[in-house]
């Protein structure tokens, strides 16, 4: 009885730790990210200029940005990697990133075949990372896939405000997206034919 109690016990502390309650706050920020790039036209925001809006969008962005490298390395730092907390870490990253970039195409200030390159990569990834889990693969991302991610964020931060070279980093982040991709494909082709 007292072992199945402190067993519970330790399960809830695992699951509220800092890096999992960090990543849930990243999952609310993107839809709220979202409202404000998509919903500009409003009654809500009746009287507030665009760009304003763009700003907060900008503002959400970062924070949420923010919560994901500390995330990673407090869980690294404090032994707190958690099964949750590697379910929800790159699926709070997904969430981020489809509401920048679908909300910059919504825009028009994104390339829709960039967004879809990037979309498509990350469903057929999350696909075959479900297949390797169940497979017991290791599914931890690559150097080139974290790599992906901050140029995928950068390139989001860069069309919200708005800045010159956006599109340059956008397809540069495209360009790094596949490659990653390509690199996951390449590694689970290689683990099963062993």
């Amino acid at each position: 009885m007292v072992e199945q109690l402190l067993g519970s016990v330790v399960k809830k502390e695992q699951i509220f730790n800092i890096p999992n309650i960090l990543a849930f706050i990243r999952l609310l920020l993107a839809p709220l990210m979202f409202m404000f790039l998509v919903n500009q036209d409003s009654s809500i925001f009746q009287g507030i200029h665009e760009s304003w809006l763009n700003y907060f969008a900008a503002f959400i962005f970062v924070l949420a940005s923010a919560t994901d490298f500390f995330d990673g390395y407090i869980a690294r730092t404090f032994d707190q990697v958690t099964i949750l907390g590697s379910i929800l870490d790159p699926l709070a990253d997904k969430m981020l990133t489809l509401a920048g970039f679908l909300g910059l195409m919504i825009q028009q200030e994104a390339s829709a075949w960039a967004i879809y390159l990037i979309l498509t990569r990350e469903l057929f990834i999350t696909g075959l990372r479900v297949s390797a889990v169940s497979q017991g693969m290791n599914i931890s991302a690559s150097w080139t896939g974290k790599v992906k991610t901050v140029i995928q964020m950068i390139a989001i931060g860069f069309l919200l405000m708005r800045w010159s070279g956006g599109d340059i980093i956008l397809w540069l982040a495209v360009a790094l997206t596949l490659y990653s991709g390509y690199e996951y494909v390449r590694d689970f082709f290689k683990h099963n034919t062993k």
